[in-house]
């Protein structure tokens, strides 16, 4: 496929850099995949409707990268734009017992700023890998906690509404297990957060063990995508993972870690179509044990759809 339109197109309208057939593997937590057809940084709300209106006319896809930290690109690469929310999208304001943020902030760091404010309820955003806008898209959660329980209000731009920048307040998003109500063509770029004062001790013996337990119950020091599958109602991926003998199956230099099997992590020299083996081999080994289809968590880009598994009575489901 011919991306020379693309990029041309790209390059006029977006004021942000513009790159050709960028790797996307060191901008993953993973490090394995191939090539995106063009890499764009947005810098301003209007780098990303010029990004939606060139991939509508040319019959692209685009995606939004955060942190990298749920995504998995196939060796072949993906032929769509993937775009990554610059500094313009950074910054967190302290109002108060409220903080307002830009979807950019890596939630780590956002939860570290805060608890230097005196603020506590984010602490568990130091066990989430990836960035605000992400963050708030997925209700993500850790340690207990859960953005549905801090968010007041998202803002996002309308990409299919050209440009049009929408507030959503957290009761209009129904906020429920890693899922919101945001439209598809919404792309977050700043949230304002509710959280509560606490004593300093208090929140620095919080964020510790927060880390500590992160460090001790996940495998941190390999590359990963953090959580593979979203847990099923009233189980854990994890533990139908480990109850199904998956624990520490290999295919190529991936292998689902021994430390917490809701977890794949790779070795030098891994291919994306390691990992996906691996992903597919959980899927259908918990099946055929529980009856049980686990839905990914990660993104899958440029892979085709996974085919349902088969259950143990040879039905497909």
């Amino acid at each position: 496929m011919d991306d020379t339109a693309l990029l041309e197109a790209l390059r006029g309208r977006v004021s942000g850099e513009v790159r050709a057939a960028e790797p996307l593997a060191p901008h993953t937590t993973l490090r394995v995949g191939g090539p995106a057809a063009a890499f764009a940084v947005a810098e301003q709300v209007t780098d990303l409707v010029a990004v939606a209106a060139t991939c509508a006319a040319l019959g692209r896809e685009w995606l939004i990268l955060g942190r990298g930290s749920n995504l998995l690109v196939a060796d072949e690469g993906w032929s769509g734009v993937v775009v990554v929310l610059g500094r313009g999208f950074r910054g967190v304001t302290v109002e108060g017992t409220d903080v307002v943020a830009g979807a950019a902030e890596p939630m780590p760091v956002l939860a570290t700023a805060v608890a230097r404010a005196g603020l506590g309820g984010l602490a568990f955003g130091v066990a989430i890998p990836g960035s605000l806008g992400g963050a708030v898209r997925m209700n993500a959660g850790a340690m207990g906690g859960a953005m549905s329980d801090v968010l007041e209000w998202a803002e996002a731009v309308r990409l299919a509404e050209a440009g049009r920048v929408q507030r959503f307040p957290a009761a209009d998003l129904a906020l429920s297990y890693r899922q919101s109500a945001l439209p598809a063509d919404a792309v977050v770029v700043r949230a304002r957060l509710r959280l509560a004062r606490m004593a300093a001790d208090e929140l620095a013996e919080q964020m510790a063990a927060f880390k500590r337990w992160r460090r001790d119950h996940q495998p941190v020091n390999e590359p990963s995508c953090g959580s593979v599958f979203r847990n099923p109602d009233g189980d854990s991926a994890g533990r139908l993972i480990d109850a199904a003998g998956m624990k520490g199956h290999r295919a190529g230099l991936a292998h689902v870690s021994e430390r917490h099997a809701n977890f794949i992590t790779v070795e030098p020299g891994a291919t994306a179509t390691d990992v996906a083996s691996v992903l597919r081999d959980v899927r259908e080994a918990v099946a055929r044990h529980t009856g049980i289809t686990l839905e990914p968590e990660v993104v899958l880009a440029g892979f085709p759809p996974l085919p349902p598994p088969t259950l143990a009575d040879g039905r497909t489901g």
